[in-house]
C-alpha cells in the first residue's frame, strides 16, 4: 500500500506542477516570440516543463496499472498533459470518482468511492 500512496501523492503533485510549468513556458514564449525581448523565460520553463510532462506522464501510467483505470481514464489522463491547466481539471476529476483513492481496486476495475461526509 505505501507504493500506492507514494504515487497518488507524486500523481497530484506533477499535474499541479505540471500545470504551472505550462504557464511558465507561455509566458517565456510570449517574451521570445511576442515581446521579442529575452529567450531566458523558453530556456528555463522549457526543460523543467519538459521533465514534469514526462514524469506526470509516468506516474498515470504507473496508476493505469495500480489503479486500474479503465483505458478510457487512462486516455483522458495522458491528452489532459497536452492542453494548459487540463492537468488540474483532470486530478480533481479523477479524485472525485474515486481513481485517486487509495483503497484497493475491487476486482470489477472500478474504483472504490471514498466517503465525503465525516
Amino acid at each position: 500500500m505505501p507504493l500506492r500512496n507514494a504515487v497518488i501523492r507524486a500523481f497530484r503533485i506533477l499535474a499541479v506542477a505540471e500545470a504551472f510549468s505550462w504557464a511558465a513556458l507561455l509566458a517565456g514564449m510570449y517574451f521570445k516570440w511576442i515581446a521579442g525581448t529575452t529567450e531566458i523565460g523558453v530556456q528555463v520553463a522549457g526543460p523543467i516543463h519538459g521533465a514534469l510532462f514526462i514524469g506526470y506522464g509516468i506516474a498515470a501510467l504507473a496508476l493505469w496499472r495500480l489503479q486500474r483505470w479503465p483505458f478510457l481514464v487512462a486516455l483522458f489522463a495522458g491528452a489532459s498533459a497536452v492542453f494548459p491547466f487540463a492537468t488540474i481539471l483532470f486530478e480533481r476529476w479523477a479524485g472525485k470518482r474515486g481513481y485517486l483513492s487509495t483503497a484497493p481496486a475491487p476486482a470489477n476495475g472500478m474504483p472504490a468511492m471514498e466517503s465525503t461526509h465525516a
